[in-house]
């Protein structure tokens, strides 16, 4: 079966909201309301604020997606992608997809000197994600992340 990795189009928005819905239910115990996370998936897709969803998909459907957002990097004068709401369909984990997906990504970097590299952040407590991402060659030696949320 051959796996394509692909910038997401509006035509992936259902799958995409779903996966959302589900990994906000899954790592954290979030219900989230369907209808913000419809629009917020949109106004990426329809380009109304600076993203790219990506997916990976076989013949049949979509196993995974992630959101790529750019932060500009005064220090090193080029872009910085973060990976963002990474979701791979539970009964596909396990068989290497974050991996060629993360692979792909890597490989756009190098093709573009204006991007420094990536980065993502994930939660204290998902110890699987952790291990995974210190095994495609990824490092948390830099930065803890800090952050103020608007109580909802």
């Amino acid at each position: 079966m051959e796996i394509k990795i692909h910038r997401a189009t509006t035509e992936n928005a259902e799958q995409i909201i779903e996966f959302q819905i589900c990994m906000a239910e899954e790592t954290e115990n979030l219900q989230l309301n369907p209808t913000k996370v419809r629009n917020g998936v949109l106004a990426v897709l329809e380009k109304k604020v600076d993203g790219e969803y990506w997916v990976l998909t076989d013949s049949k459907s979509i196993l995974g997606c992630c959101l790529l957002l750019k932060e500009w990097s005064d220090w090193r004068c080029q872009s910085v992608l973060w990976i963002h709401s990474v979701y791979i369909r539970p009964e596909e984990r396990g068989k290497g997809y974050f991996k060629k997906l993360y692979l792909s990504l890597q490989q756009m970097v190098l093709d573009h000197p204006e991007i420094a590299g990536l980065r993502l952040y994930v939660d204290k407590s998902n110890s699987r994600a952790q291990k995974i991402y210190q095994t495609i060659g990824m490092n948390a030696e830099h930065y803890d992340l800090y952050e103020w949320m608007r109580p909802t």
